[in-house]
């Protein structure tokens, strides 16, 4: 399967350097660009499998000299060396033949709703939005509010917000489930520990078209706008309503002044949710095997806990724990996301 594979990626790349010397691909800058890229992917996992073939080629010379008495004991020394870097070589190879998410390029749409423990779930809310901000500022993505909706202590009943750059849906798609916190509140004057939870939605960034939806199933309001906004809250019906009436999603968008704005805002956060809901009854069955093991994605599941007085963070779904907490809520989560990454790329390859 591997030889196949990999034999088929070879072809490819020639074909694809034939084709970029052809004066009608060096003609067609869209088409120039889209060879180059295309090649350029295929180049890392091409120089691993050529390594791969010399490994084997020089294992299989170290096991001829296995019989000669005056060489086998240094053929299997180096049969022992190979061997352990052919295993590391095949695991590289088996993560290359992992089918890629068609949305990991995407932007991603980020929705946070505080959970249990009332006024302390929607501050934990609030500090879950400025951690996603912060990260994205650190990664230079850029964020759209699309809204945001206060409670009376500071913290959020709401936040529904958008990452936009190049792969932002790949960084951010493990962030998906329940986020528990366990702090003192400042109101707590015991000194005792609350635990309040927030849940998070991660979904790609999608278009009308991507989601198929008929306009005859939306009913759109208009309304004013409050909370987060300027100067403009409260003064024009510049918010909108969306409801998709066949399966009851509403969505609200309230932080852009024009009203047309905040409707094209709210369609690509109903088209995402709506692509999310269809993709998750489609791939149930793949749920189900991933289920306690990386995790499903579920924003039911509880992926990870906050725990201030430890100053630790620990993610239930790969046991990692660390103790850097302010850190982190300060938008550092590379440590984080890289190790879920590694996680699941090693899960699916060996489903492989």
């Amino acid at each position: 399967m591997i030889n196949e594979h990999f034999s088929q990626l070879k072809q490819r790349y020639k074909e694809l350097l034939t084709a970029s010397a052809q004066p009608d691909t060096l003609q067609d800058i869209e088409l120039y660009q889209k060879t180059v890229m295309e090649m350029k992917e295929l180049e890392e996992p091409i120089a691993i499998w050529n390594k791969y073939e010399d490994v084997q080629d020089s294992l299989n010379q170290a096991k001829e000299l296995l019989t000669d008495p005056m060489m086998s004991e240094l053929a299997q020394e180096e049969i022992d060396t190979l061997s352990v870097e052919e295993e590391m070589l095949i695991q590289q190879l088996r993560e290359y033949m992992i089918p890629q998410d068609p949305d990991d390029k995407r932007n991603v749409i980020i929705e946070i709703r505080p959970g249990a423990g009332g006024d302390e779930a929607g501050l934990f809310g609030a500090m879950l939005l400025r951690m996603y901000m912060r990260y994205a500022d650190r990664q230079g993505y850029e964020v759209e509010l699309t809204s945001v909706t206060d409670n009376a202590v500071g913290g959020i009943k709401e936040a529904v917000f958008t990452i936009k750059g190049s792969g932002a849906f790949s960084r951010m798609k493990f962030e998906s489930g329940v986020h528990r916190v366990q702090r003192v509140p400042v109101t707590e004057s015991q000194g005792r520990i609350h635990t309040s939870t927030a849940t998070v939605a991660v979904l790609p960034e999608m278009d009308e078209v991507d989601a198929d939806i008929d306009p005859a199933d939306l009913r759109i309001d208009v309304y004013r706008a409050s909370g987060h906004g300027g100067q403009h809250v409260n003064t024009t019906d510049s918010a909108v309503r969306i409801t998709h009436l066949p399966t009851g999603l509403v969505v609200t968008s309230q932080n852009e002044k024009s009203q047309l704005k905040n409707k094209a805002s709210a369609m690509k956060v109903l088209a995402s949710r709506l692509y999310d809901l269809r993709r998750s009854e489609r791939d149930e069955s793949y749920a189900a095997q991933r289920r306690g093991q990386l995790g499903t994605g579920d924003r039911s599941e509880r992926i990870r806990t906050y725990n201030f007085p430890q100053g630790r963070v620990s993610d239930h779904r790969i046991n990692l724990t660390l103790y850097r907490i302010d850190d982190i809520m300060d938008g550092d989560l590379d440590e984080l996301i890289d190790a879920l990454t590694i996680a699941y790329k090693a899960l699916q390859a060996n489903e492989l």
